[in-house]
């Protein structure tokens, strides 16, 4: 069952990251910067940090993965903006559709916003296999960036999105 998680949820966010993030990126960061992004993204403080202070609403299914959103705010074009932090789905659970139905319970909460005019938005890899996945379920190429994150390390992304 896919539940809200909670701060008690942050060791086991850790354990799935530690598989699935490192192994997302193995071939696309170099080892320094794939500590340095899993320190700052999934550290305890991190995490804490995002759930209690940061706005990000985690949804968790136990060893098979994890989602996490926030309300960004209204853009100049007048759409509520949500990010989609993070979806992340353990080797064993990949292309079984389980991707798909974490990616539709943010789609869910969004929709449930009183807005009009809502926009969910994620941040991807250039480089990320998980590109066709996300234009799979309707989402765009908005457009695309180089982030500085700290270190002199760069995130190369695209900035994909979907109107809902």
């Amino acid at each position: 069952m896919i539940r809200k998680a909670t701060i008690e949820d942050i060791p086991a966010i850790m354990v799935m990251a530690e598989v699935v993030f490192r192994q997302t990126y193995a071939t696309i960061l170099s080892p320094e910067q794939m500590d340095y992004m899993m320190d700052m993204m999934y550290s305890e403080t991190s995490l804490m940090k995002q759930m209690t202070q940061d706005g990000h609403i985690f949804f968790i299914e136990d060893g098979r993965g994890y989602v996490s959103y926030r309300h960004q705010g209204l853009d100049d074009d007048g759409y509520d903006v949500f990010h989609l932090e993070k979806l992340y789905v353990m080797p064993a659970e990949q292309k079984t559709g389980f991707g798909r139905v974490l990616f539709d319970t943010i789609v869910n909460e969004v929709k449930a916003y009183t807005s009009s005019h809502k926009r969910l938005e994620l941040n991807v890899n250039r480089e990320n296999p998980a590109l066709d996945f996300y234009e799979h379920l309707g989402m765009r190429r908005d457009r695309q960036g180089d982030f500085p994150i700290g270190n002199g390390f760069y995130m190369n992304d695209y900035i994909m999105a979907i109107d809902l």
